[in-house]
């Protein structure tokens, strides 16, 4: 969920670089607004929808598509909008941080969008009036309490959600990223049977919320590990593609 890694993507309106700590904070914001919308929309959607859960994902999807553009307009000149543990490790691997010390970048960023992930579904649990810290208890895929595994299926749709992403992240033209990510994440809300997480910080957000939008700490390993793969192969399609036209 989030901006292509590209110098371009990263520069604000201004002549001035953001510093350091005003891109973590924008990592960090902008990953708690999108699991805060993404939380409280779902718990809104299943109190609203009397039961129909294809009403409450209509719902969530919406209301996740139109936050994740808007977040990715606002945060974009700042930090690129990464929102996503994911992203920033193929920007970092594609070395286009432009600081001297990238890992060390790669390492804020990732720490401020898993704290940004917690705050962000704390929030939305204040919001409703509902237990702030709780887990969840919905399972998605591995070992359930009679011993039978399932999720196979879940995991490749998070793989193919992951991968998806990647290539739209790095293959979008510079001035269509917000409106490409957010169209593609939701869609892959209603063609994947994971309903497209695609982000780690989104696990573990939501992993903290037993709601709507949860996903149960005994499933998340299995998302979290197929999305690294997925992203592993957007980078490979991407280089088989060659460079973007107009990159």
């Amino acid at each position: 969920m989030s901006q292509p890694p590209s110098n371009k993507a990263q520069t604000p309106t201004s002549l001035s670089k953001p510093l350091l700590k005003q891109q973590a904070l924008a990592e960090f914001a902008g990953t708690a607004a999108l699991l805060c919308a993404v939380i409280g929309s779902g718990i809104m959607a299943e109190r609203l929808s009397a039961g129909n859960m294809g009403i409450a994902l209509l719902a969530n999807t919406l209301a996740t598509v139109f936050a994740l553009y808007v977040l990715i307009e606002v945060l974009g000149p700042i930090s690129g909008a990464h929102f996503n543990p994911l992203v920033t490790l193929v920007a970092w691997s594609q070395g286009t941080f432009g600081h001297e010390r990238p890992a060390q970048i790669a390492i804020i960023f990732i720490a401020s969008q898993l704290l940004g992930a917690v705050a962000g579904a704390w929030m939305a649990h204040a919001m409703f009036d509902l237990p702030v810290l709780q887990f969840s208890s919905k399972l998605r895929g591995g070992w359930s309490t009679a011993g039978q595994f399932s999720g196979w299926g879940q995991w490749l749709a998070e793989a193919v959600a992951a991968a998806g992403l990647i290539l739209v992240v790095l293959r979008a033209p510079a001035h269509k990223v917000s409106a490409l990510v957010a169209c593609y994440i939701g869609a892959a809300y209603w063609f994947t049977a994971s309903t497209s997480f695609a982000n780690p910080a989104a696990v573990l957000g939501r992993m903290l919320s037993d709601s709507f939008a949860g996903i149960a700490p005994a499933s998340a390993p299995g998302f979290a590990m197929a999305e690294a793969v997925g992203a592993a192969v957007g980078v490979l399609i991407n280089r088989g593609l060659g460079e973007p036209k107009g990159a």
